[in-house]
């Protein structure tokens, strides 16, 4: 995907993005195939040449793998027992959305609504949504709410999913939630199945999306297994950053603006790094403060899961992947016909559903697995090791979780990861939802159509019935869903927010953050989807900025 080849001398260009992940890949493709400006992107990682990458099913042998995920922990979290939590992250082309389970979930318009509210012009409902419309291809068509023609295939896979994920949609309206055909639609309030990013059987990630066309183009070069380690200034205005590859310090520079896309943790870790963000700490580590600005990996937010694990009375997804026969009959069948389970994710059921009648919108989100699997410490490939019984998990994730943590750095070494600070459950209301979330897998399990295919409750059991037994299996087994966001938050004011509404960083020139770690507050949902919707706003953002001189 490179133009200009891979020579280490001092690079130059019109634009630099720092990180090829799920809104790098879109900035970059959308400058470079604007033909206006030269564009560098720089990536951590490799290129996205694992054939894992692009079997849809494969994220299970990329999640504990090292050369394509930073693979992060946090610090000891209070709230869940003192557990470590890990936080895989993209280390590669595309991201991670060259690593996730590939649900296109886009939230909802309360959320985009509360970002405007929050003094951000311009990320109400009516542009966010006319920003999804413009890079989605989606299968169900163009219409109102969807578009058509984008880089980016959605696709519905309500009519490939395993069978039992018909049982969870049909006990799903047994507990008195209504079917939505459409959980990007209208609302994203029901039951249903959700639709993920694949096409002819292929993962689409935003590399595939943006990059692929936009590699065409001499105007994009892009530079892999590259770390940067600062964000040059000449006074207030970012004039480059520098990197290191294979030993050797690279310069590279840019004419307009340097554009950091590294995610909720690197990208605070990065300003950090070149002494931007909150003074006393970066003095206390003995960087020189070149920028202080105290909401640099401050409001970090995301989303907590827990599962409820039961034995089944009829063959699920561990029947087909465990077994050898299995395996091949499978692997034959995606060879053959690009389809099958390999062909799709694991997370096919869910929805989003209110934790209590009087809600004013959906805020707990529910998925359907027809798989189970035991949690493995990093290291072991569950994914591709089933439990050797038929088995299948049910889950729960509160949509808007009100506890904050943060990022810090650790070191004053690019190389050592910073401190992820999460803060799951600090607050009652958090505690609150997530009780209200396992009443209602419990519901849903009690309706006839669950209750005839549930052999047995393996986790937590029947055992755990009252409020406070349910708690602390909560605090027990609840694990990060893997939505880290809002570490650089945007908003007016500069002591409580990093960028602006057109991302740009508060007080300084040439240097904008355009990825999730700019999301307010989290959305409603998987995160991926509007980790590229913001790097077509902020690519939007940036063009226009240049046009007007």
């Amino acid at each position: 995907m490179s133009a200009g080849g891979s020579s280490t001398a001092a690079l130059e260009a019109d634009y630099i993005v720092v990180g090829a992940g799920s809104a790098g890949c879109v900035v970059a493709g959308r400058l470079a195939q604007s033909g206006r400006y030269r564009v560098l992107l720089i990536e951590a990682g490799p290129r996205d040449t694992s054939p894992w990458i692009h079997l849809p099913i494969g994220y299970g042998m990329s999640f504990y793998n090292p050369r394509v995920n930073w693979m992060y922990r946090t610090e000891p979290v209070p709230g869940l027992d003192g557990r470590v939590i890990y936080q895989p992250r993209g280390k590669v082309i595309g991201g991670s959305s060259s690593i996730n389970a590939m649900v296109y979930s886009r939230g909802q318009a309360s959320d985009f609504e509360a970002w405007a509210a929050m003094g951000n012009p311009g990320w109400g409902w009516p542009e966010v949504l006319a920003a999804y419309r413009r890079i989605e291809d989606h299968a169900l068509g163009e219409s109102r709410w969807h578009g058509a023609g984008g880089p980016l295939a959605v696709t519905d896979i309500r009519d490939n999913v395993h069978p039992l994920s018909h049982v969870f949609v049909a006990a799903g309206k047994e507990a008195g939630y209504r079917f939505n055909p459409d959980l990007n639609g209208e609302t994203i309030e029901g039951i249903g199945y959700y639709q993920i990013n694949t096409r002819g059987g292929f993962r689409v990630s935003a590399a595939r999306a943006w990059l692929r066309p936009a590699a065409r183009s001499r105007a994009l070069r892009i530079e892999t297994d590259a770390l940067v380690t600062r964000i040059d200034l000449e006074g207030r205005r970012a004039v480059g950053i520098t990197f290191e590859r294979s030993g050797a310090t690279i310069a590279a520079r840019a004419r307009r603006e340097v554009i950091l896309c590294g995610g909720a943790i690197n990208t605070p870790q990065l300003l950090q790094l070149s002494g931007i963000g909150p003074g006393s700490a970066l003095r206390g580590l003995g960087l020189a403060v070149r920028h202080d600005l105290p909401a640099v990996g401050a409001h970090l937010q995301d989303h907590l899961c827990h599962d409820h694990v039961y034995r089944s009375r009829r063959p699920s997804l561990n029947d087909d992947l465990l077994p050898l026969a299995g395996k091949v009959r499978v692997g034959l069948r995606y060879l053959l016909t690009r389809g099958g389970p390999l062909s799709l994710s694991v997370n096919q059921g869910g929805g989003f559903v209110r934790s209590a009648p009087e809600v004013a919108a959906p805020d707990i989100q529910l998925y359907f697995s027809p798989l189970s699997y035991e949690r493995a410490l990093p290291g072991v490939r569950a994914l591709m090791k089933p439990d050797a019984f038929s088995g299948f998990s049910m889950s729960i994730s509160p949509c808007n979780p009100t506890s904050r943590g943060e990022i810090a750095l650790r070191s004053p070494d690019p190389r050592v990861a910073p401190e992820i600070r999460a803060r799951y459950l600090d607050t009652e209301e958090d505690r609150r939802i997530a009780l209200a979330g396992v009443r209602i897998l419990r519901r849903i399990a009690a309706t006839p159509a669950m209750a005839a295919l549930i052999a047995e409750e393996i986790k937590p059991g029947s055992e755990c019935e009252d409020d406070a037994a349910m708690l602390a299996d909560i605090r027990a087994r609840a694990y990060s869903v893997f939505h880290p966001c809002g570490s650089c938050r945007m908003g007016p004011d500069a002591r409580a927010a990093v960028v602006d509404a057109r991302l740009r960083v508060h007080g300084l020139d040439g240097l904008r953050v355009v990825d999730a770690s700019v999301f307010p507050l989290v959305t409603s949902g998987n995160t991926n989807a509007p980790a590229m919707m913001v790097g077509e706003r902020g690519a939007t953002f940036i063009l226009e900025d240049a046009a007007a001189g």
